[in-house]
């Protein structure tokens, strides 16, 4: 298993790292535009190899795609990333010329490639590498869910006072602060809904902070989060690697699906070697369902800012 990383910033490091770590890829290659710095960045990811007891090697490039040839998986971090008081999809000017070049430069040398992408506005670009690559829509995989859900089931087990091994809990839709639906019905600790344990209140409260999760994040940090992204893109790569057939809620290309089509958006999928294995068409409630096409209408407002 070759993984290329595009994009050798926070983001892009911790999902090198997160990858490294957990040993099940012979070779990351973290690519940069900035001379220099991907090999910094590998050097010293490297240097924590026998500390962390892991073999992968980590190879650091400097815009040189060549190097990236016969990579199995490709992820795609670049662009800018968000500051204080930025919506992901303000974003789309200057994110969707780099992700549109960096998708031709990396299936120009692995035409087999499965892409997940993280850049932001997140759905919005995974959308425009379907349009702009002839990769089958299995292979192109928006990361967003996979983050989304992780932040909530922290809110969920922060509100529990549970362990958050104890946590179950989904957040489908578009991967922005008024798009996301977080699925607290259907959230659950250790397979009792959490209803029974809070309030109608507190639920509502958990589903806000999750929906503004990275914003506040933002806030704190004055720019985009970066272990929580990585760690949620290493998780969807080991998937992918090891053919797990994990469900994680991801962008993926509807065609009918939950009655949405032509658009990229956050659905649950089981991922394996052939990348998205199958979209799985959850039930949801009537509330639900309008809140995704909610999310919908708002992502296909986004896209409709792209040059295709």
């Amino acid at each position: 298993m070759k993984v290329t990383v595009v994009g050798a910033g926070a983001v892009g490091a911790s999902c090198a790292e997160y990858i490294a770590i957990k040993d099940f890829a012979a070779e990351v290659v973290l690519l940069d535009i900035k001379e220099g710095y991907a090999e910094g960045k590998a050097m010293d990811l490297m240097q924590t190899a026998s500390l962390n007891a892991f073999d992968t090697k980590i190879t650091g490039v400097t815009n040189d795609y060549s190097k990236t040839a016969g990579s199995d998986v490709c992820v795609i971090t670049s662009g800018i990333p968000r500051k204080p008081g930025m919506t992901r999809e303000e974003l789309i000017g200057i994110n969707a010329g780099i992700v549109k070049a960096v998708s031709s430069s990396l299936i120009e040398h692995s035409p087999n490639t499965i892409i997940i992408v993280v850049s932001n506005p997140m759905d919005t670009m995974t959308y425009l590498v379907h349009k702009s690559t002839n990769l089958p829509k299995n292979k192109i995989i928006g990361m967003g869910g996979a983050l989304d859900s992780a932040r909530f089931k922290y809110r969920l087990a922060e509100a529990l006072g549970a362990p958050i091994s104890d946590v179950d809990g989904m957040v489908i839709g578009g991967h922005s602060d008024k798009g996301m639906v977080p699925l607290i019905g259907k959230a659950a600790r250790n397979s009792v809904v959490v209803s029974e344990f809070l309030s109608e209140e507190r639920m509502d409260q958990i589903v806000q902070d999750t929906k503004v999760g990275g914003a506040t994040l933002t806030g704190l940090l004055g720019t985009s989060a970066w272990y929580a992204p990585g760690a949620a893109v290493s998780g969807m790569v080991q998937a992918i690697a090891c053919d797990t057939k994990k469900i994680f809620p991801c962008s993926a290309l509807l065609d009918g699906e939950f009655g949405l089509s032509d658009l990229s958006i956050g659905v649950p999928c089981v991922l394996g070697a052939n990348g998205i294995e199958s979209i799985v068409e959850i039930s949801l409630t009537d509330a639900e369902k309008a809140k995704l096409a909610e999310s919908a209408e708002g992502v296909k407002k986004t896209n409709g800012l792209l040059e295709l």
